[in-house]
């Protein structure tokens, strides 16, 4: 990449782990210059006093570095593990053959872990619960392959498959981006579902840890890796069309993708509200469309949006993108529910750049600690308290909605505005939402 290729932003720091060198690691601690150090691309004339910052910077970028050097061995160890995983079920079941990594019965380590994919029957449309548990049990499922997700989408939940996309990302030559989307009849909501960061994926984990932001006019600063994954060109940011790779008709790009797909949906059924999800980056990329929907004014999409769920999402904007993103997600009724759980890491990330300047929270935070009492966060632009891998929470969060709630004014999570009259709340009897 070249500076030319954020000339969309007004304001970029974007680090350069490929380029980051002995001279270049020590340039960051003994000059403030860093607009001329090749592991930065930012404005020449960028400079950063603050030691602490730069301090920050070099440890990221060291991070960053030994993440992208372990890619291939971690990927290599952890296909190997889901692989023997995959055929030891196979035996157990009495199946003697070889795991198919593109069939309906092969699982990723995420589903190996947890192996419900069935909704809970006790919760109807009707349920003030349904939406999230709903979006809960489909950004699980979204870490499958497309065939098992097809499988349990028409057979399971006896609902309609759309598409499963595999999206390009222009900036990394890869595809970056996962999700799928499907269509609830009975409850008339067209559901995106993005996949979150695979286990035993450090090139993904490089990018949650990267604080790279850009500023793009109108929206605010915004998470640079997520932007890349979400369908972001070249030298133009977010223009509203763009043309798919020439020649190449299975590189298309996220945002543009599915947004085209929902709107032919939607212009279908015309009672169909939407839904955006996604676990972990995938809660990054969930909340960014939706933005990204307000930013290209697609005003009949936006008014048919019925929430943005998502379960352990990092950071992805600063403080103008978040109050761009409340004006249009949360009124006039709030619509953007972050759910956070116990010590999960991620709502932490990207840690070392937590000013309202560069990562923030914002939407409702409904925040779970280890013996499921929930704290609302109801102030604006907040953040919630975690400490411990999130490699299991999952299990955690499908307890969540299946409970009964017994407290006198309790929050309903599709029913936000009672949210504001009781700010600690404890779930009693808490039912698994799915059943193994």
């Amino acid at each position: 990449m070249s500076k030319i290729d954020y000339c969309f932003s007004n304001d970029y720091m974007v680090l350069r782990p490929d380029r980051a060198g002995p001279f270049e690691l020590l340039h960051l601690l003994f000059s403030p210059k860093v607009g001329r150090n090749r592991a930065v691309d930012c404005f020449t004339s960028t400079e950063i006093r603050s030691f602490v910052r730069r301090l920050a910077i070099f440890f990221n970028l060291l991070l960053q570095i030994v993440l992208l050097s372990l890619a291939g061995p971690v990927a290599a160890i952890g296909a190997a593990v889901e692989f023997a995983l995959n055929f030891m079920d196979n035996i157990f079941q009495g199946k003697m053959e070889y795991p198919d990594r593109s069939s309906a019965t092969y699982r990723s380590l995420t589903g190996l872990i947890d192996g419900r994919v069935d909704l809970d029957k006790s919760i109807a449309p009707a349920d003030s619960r349904y939406h999230a548990s709903l979006c809960l049990m489909a950004s699980k499922v979204a870490y499958e392959n497309e065939a098992f997700i097809r499988d349990v989408v028409t057979q399971r939940w006896q609902m309609e498959f759309v598409k499963f996309f595999n999206c390009w990302n222009e900036f990394e030559n890869a595809y970056t981006a996962q999700a799928f989307v499907f269509w609830a009849p009975d409850a008339e909501v067209v559901v995106v579902a993005f996949r979150g960061t695979p286990a035993l994926d450090t090139a993904q984990w490089r990018a949650d840890v990267d604080p790279s932001w850009y500023k793009v006019p109108r929206l605010g600063r915004a998470h640079a890796a997520y932007t890349h994954a979400l369908g972001a060109q070249r030298n133009m940011g977010w223009p509203k069309w763009v043309e798919h790779v020439k020649g190449k008709p299975n590189k298309v790009y996220a945002y543009y993708a599915i947004r085209d797909a929902v709107k032919e949906i939607m212009e279908a059924n015309g009672k169909a509200r939407l839904l955006v999800t996604g676990h972990g980056s995938g809660g990054a990329l969930a909340v960014l469309f939706a933005t990204v929907l307000a930013y290209h004014r697609e005003k009949a999409v936006l008014d048919r949006l019925a929430g943005v769920y998502t379960f352990g999402q990092p950071r992805v904007g600063d403080a103008m993108l978040a109050m761009f993103a409340e004006r249009h997600l949360d009124r006039p009724k709030k619509r953007h529910f972050r759910f956070a759980y116990a010590g999960d890491p991620q709502p932490r990330l990207p840690a070392g750049e937590s000013s309202p300047a560069h990562f923030m929270h914002f939407g409702l935070c409904l925040h779970f600690d280890v013996s499921y009492n929930l704290k609302v966060i109801d102030h604006p632009r907040s953040s919630s308290p975690n400490s411990l891998p999130c490699f299991w929470t999952f299990s955690n969060f499908l307890h969540i909605f299946g409970g009964t709630i017994s407290a006198p004014g309790t929050p309903s999570v599709n029913n936000p505005e009672r949210a504001f009259g009781d700010r600690d709340v404890s779930f009693v009897s808490y039912a698994k939402i799915c059943q193994v």
